[in-house]
């Protein structure tokens, strides 16, 4: 297939497809290869994903929320014990991901701003979902936040990144037990014991 034909068949879809993989398989995000390898110049490329900080916000949400809807849909329980049933699930996940574990490692201050920058799109895309999770059951009247919901969601997302970015915060490989302490922690904060 020669060059022009590639050019004429990437879209920007093609790119974030591309890119997610390579992150997968490798923890590395380079744009300039990512831009040879699909045949665009580097400006066409940077007109589709706005910036690499973007472009790995975007992969990172396309990894996170699917897990977080998996472990709402196959969680237990109900109100307190639900949401940190999933509150559990999803930070187990992120904590046993392999590509994720390397990256924090290898790449550990820039995966924080993508991931924990209160500023980033991630971020508050993050908060956002467990806030649904949180209006879901107050609304069926099973836990009564005594903040509001939005605070609570942020902090229950900043406990969370406290396990996973342990290695970060505390040079310390992330441990299971620390996880069941914030899961404790999250409970009390949902008024459970």
């Amino acid at each position: 297939m020669s060059n022009k034909s590639a050019r004429s068949r990437a879209t920007p879809l093609d790119a974030f497809n591309l890119a997610k993989k390579n992150w997968l398989l490798t923890q590395k995000l380079n744009v300039g290869e990512l831009a040879e390898e699909l045949g665009v110049s580097r400006a066409t490329l940077f007109r589709w994903i706005g910036n690499k900080d973007l472009l790995m916000g975007e992969i990172m949400w396309s990894i996170y929320k699917p897990t977080v809807l998996k472990a709402r849909k196959e969680c237990p329980g109900e109100g307190v014990e639900y949401v940190v049933n999933v509150f559990r699930e999803v930070n187990t996940q992120i904590l046993n991901s392999q590509p994720m574990r390397t990256w924090l490692h290898s790449d550990g201050q820039y995966a924080v701003s993508i991931l924990s920058s209160k500023n980033s799109h991630f971020h508050s895309r993050m908060v956002e979902l467990n806030s649904e999770l949180l209006k879901q059951e107050t609304e069926k009247g099973l836990i009564h936040p005594a903040m509001t919901i939005d605070s609570l969601s942020y902090f229950m997302c900043r406990i969370g990144n406290s396990c996973i970015f342990s290695e970060m915060i505390l040079g310390q490989e992330p441990d299971p037990n620390q996880l069941e302490e914030a899961c404790t922690a999250v409970r009390i904060l949902l008024g459970g014991r």
